[in-house]
């Protein structure tokens, strides 16, 4: 089951993409918003339709090859674990070609505020990336709840799971930077502070 969910872009992402579906024999859903509401949104839209006993979503830079998966994958149908995110910044990762060092600081600077203001168990070494497996049934019950619908809707994911006593285990990635990323921390760095005041009070909440 594959679901691509186009969060309000002005290119040809969506038409393209139900012409390939149209000509594959696969169960190939594409999902368009007319209007861009944000990462977390989107991500939120996609697994709340899946179907999977298992649930994967991948940002859209190929940054991590799909085979990866497996791994993630292993930990969850061994019993491990009931979430497993990719992350970068393990030992055992590969890196073929990494951020800028200002992004670096930057994303260490945000990973600290998230451990002292926001109560992220230190062991997370990488919230961010954008590469994380579920049990299915795991996966549409937290997002279905999931507020945040931009940047840091990772981290609600990971502190909704953490209350209601789910398994979050890291697995080690192939990564590469994509170059053509939007996110800029230092552009978007207001808004991000904005996004950590507004995680905190949903984090109350629950």
């Amino acid at each position: 089951e594959i679901i691509l969910v186009d969060d309000g872009s002005e290119d040809q992402t969506s038409s393209i993409s139900k012409e390939v579906a149209s000509r594959l024999n696969a169960d190939i859903k594409v999902l368009h918003h007319q209007e861009h509401h944000g990462k977390g949104f989107a991500v939120k839209t996609g697994i709340k339709i899946s179907k999977g006993d298992f649930v994967m979503f991948a940002d859209s830079g190929n940054c991590i090859p799909y085979s990866d998966a497996l791994v993630g994958k292993s930990l969850i149908a061994s019993g491990v674990c009931d979430i497993a995110n990719g992350s970068r910044k393990l030992k055992e990762s590969t890196i073929n070609r990494s951020h800028s060092v200002l992004r670096k600081i930057i994303s260490k600077a945000i990973r600290k505020i998230l451990i002292w203001w926001i109560g992220l168990p230190n062991h997370f070494t990488d919230t961010q990336c954008g590469f994380k497996i579920y049990k299915g049934d795991v996966a549409r019950e937290l997002y279905g709840e999931c507020i945040k619908k931009g940047f840091l809707f990772d981290v609600e994911i990971i502190m909704r799971g953490i209350k209601k006593g789910y398994q979050i285990q890291e697995f080690p990635v192939h990564w590469t930077a994509d170059l053509d990323s939007r996110l800029s921390p230092f552009k978007h760095f207001v808004g991000i502070i904005r996004e950590l005041f507004e995680l905190k009070n949903i984090l109350r909440s629950i």
